[in-house]
């Protein structure tokens, strides 16, 4: 049996916090992502690998291409999502859930699997299918139950061992 099998389900308020905590995490990783893809793409655009469309600049041709955006857009969205996915299936916290000692675990205590972390953030709308809590009387979201998982409040002392593990 899992260490927190049987840890209670996490509040909607502690849920909230999490995702307030996350999204400025989820924003610099967006960022940061997203200046990757800017650089790899001015190189493409430097080398004549991309189709410059008349434009002078690589931000031009980004700016002007329906595609390019699209590209950029998946890209950093697909950079947001690793990160969830990589923190869940690892360890089931990330930055924000240790803060707020929540953990994202299946029903049995075991860890998430990255397919199970890709329907979670694919089905999520951003953090606000959390909502839907309010409709549910297991204190599970839409999301949660997609992907077969829950969100566990831990308490301090399993909070502090698994931080130090």
């Amino acid at each position: 049996m899992h260490p927190h099998a049987n840890a209670p389900r996490a509040s909607l308020k502690r849920r909230l916090a999490t995702l307030i905590y996350d999204a400025l995490v989820a924003l610099a990783i967006y960022m940061a992502v997203g200046a990757l893809f800017f650089a790899l793409f001015g190189i493409l655009v430097t080398n004549g690998m991309v189709d410059t469309l008349g434009q002078e600049h690589a931000v031009d041709v980004l700016q002007h291409s329906a595609f390019w955006t699209l590209v950029n857009e998946l890209f950093k969205l697909t950079g947001v999502m690793a990160f969830f996915c990589y923190f869940w299936q690892k360890s089931g916290q990330t930055i924000g859930m240790r803060a707020w000692r929540l953990k994202l675990q299946n029903t049995d205590g075991s860890l998430i699997s990255w397919q199970q972390g890709v329907v979670r953030t694919l089905t999520s709308a951003f953090g606000l299918m959390t909502l839907t809590m309010l409709l549910s009387s297991d204190k599970r979201a839409l999301h949660d139950k997609w992907s077969h998982s829950e969100m566990v409040e831990l308490t301090l002392e399993q909070n502090r061992a698994r931080m130090g593990s």
